[in-house]
């Protein structure tokens, strides 16, 4: 089953994947100015793409972890999917300190990055055939997502224990510092701005607070949804720091391809072949549908790539109402070899074309003859058929 999806970890920093050290802490260092919360506070794009390219460091930074994931992928490091633990890159948090935007964000208090957080969305990528967007259907997915540990509650905190006071901001979470006459504060860095440092970290979770749990998660596909479409499931997400809302689980649809069958818009197009005496003399032949088998009436005289159409054989509108159409392209197939008989027959109705006037301009119903493809509206046939009573040379031979 398809899991969930993450970025390429180097298009994601914005380098080559023979990018040196000091060129990805450099691309690293860039992205994280440009989308540091302190610099952004309230903007939940900037705050993802900060977490993104902290992500993307992590791994990338660390030698060994960069050749795993050179190797395996995202399943080298964690899997596609799994969030990586912010706190790991606590080092960078001080990008920032002492830039314009430090200052004048803890000069006015700044965003509470310590309070209430929304958990983070997650990427899903749903694979489904061909023909099964043309109903509404229920999928079961299995989402991966990092949950409150059972064992701390999600304190990070070995049961039974307690955290004891930051020695170094006493307990605030911030520290002090003076930069010329003024007096600033900042997130401490010994505590990380919570105050206490916990000596005794859950054991379950390795004090991260959260385990990777797999949930099963029904998905509702409405009718007529096409791929690349998009499907958001609220509170389906990574759940809230902090007594923060949880994030969506968002739902990428990928149709599977099918010989012969192409989708545009809420169309089905395809093509079938005919012989000469069939275009020609009009015949019936069976088209495969998503809807099952159907007929298509073949008019006498019909021209190469002319797109015949079965009404309301297609896609459902997925934000509408009524069904697409199934368009049909006729190739007619002219043989390569012939008998005598059969080139002596073609020599013969060639010379009769000739001799008819108009012939070569007309169709046989009096319509100018299209050129290139054009649509003609066909429902499907009543049943009646082609006029099976004709019958030549011509027909005799190559029927």
């Amino acid at each position: 089953m398809p899991g969930t999806a993450q970025r390429d970890y180097y298009e994601v920093l914005g380098v080559a994947r023979d990018a040196s050290p000091d060129e990805i802490k450099k691309a690293y260092r860039k992205l994280a100015v440009r989308y540091h919360p302190d610099r952004n506070a309230g903007d939940k794009s900037a705050e993802e793409q900060f977490k993104e390219a902290s992500e993307a460091y992590g791994v990338l930074g660390d030698a060994e972890k960069r050749s795993r994931y050179d190797r395996f992928g995202h399943a080298g490091v964690g899997g596609a999917g799994q969030p990586v633990n912010g706190e790991i890159f606590a080092d960078f948090q001080d990008i920032l300190r002492g830039s314009v935007f430090d200052l004048f964000g803890d000069m006015f208090g700044g965003a509470d990055r310590h309070g209430p957080a929304r958990g983070r969305d997650i990427q899903y990528e749903l694979s489904v055939d061909f023909g099964e967007p043309k109903e509404e259907s229920r999928k079961r997915i299995l989402v991966s997502r990092a949950e409150p540990c059972d064992s701390c509650r999600g304190s990070g905190i070995e049961a039974g224990k307690k955290p004891i006071l930051c020695g170094r901001c006493g307990g605030r979470g911030q520290e002090t510092f003076s930069r010329g006459f003024m007096m600033m504060s900042r997130t401490c860095s010994g505590c990380g701005g919570t105050g206490k440092i916990v000596r005794d970290p859950c054991r379950e979770c390795a004090g991260n607070g959260r385990t990777p749990r797999e949930r099963e998660i029904t998905v509702r596909l409405p009718a007529g949804i096409a791929d690349g479409n998009q499907l958001r499931v609220p509170g389906e997400g990574e759940p809230g720091a902090r007594g923060g809302p949880p994030g969506d689980l968002y739902v990428r649809v990928h149709v599977r391809p099918a010989r012969g069958l192409r989708r545009e818009e809420d169309d089905v197009l395809s093509e079938s072949s005919i012989s000469f005496p069939q275009a020609v003399l009009g015949t019936e032949i069976p088209i495969s549908t998503i809807w099952g088998e159907d007929t298509l009436r073949i008019p006498p005289g019909t021209q190469p790539h002319t797109i015949l159409r079965l009404r309301s054989k297609g896609f459902p509108a997925l934000r509408g109402r009524g069904r697409g159409s199934h368009l049909v392209r006729i190739l007619v197939e002219v043989p390569k070899k012939m008998s005598h008989r059969a080139r002596a027959a073609v020599e013969a109705l060639a010379d009769e074309i000739h001799e008819s006037p108009g012939a070569s301009s007309a169709r046989p119903d009096g319509d100018p003859a299209p050129h290139g493809a054009g649509v003609r509206e066909e429902s499907r046939v009543d049943g009646n058929g082609a006029d099976k009573s004709r019958s030549s040379l011509f027909e005799r031979i190559f029927s």
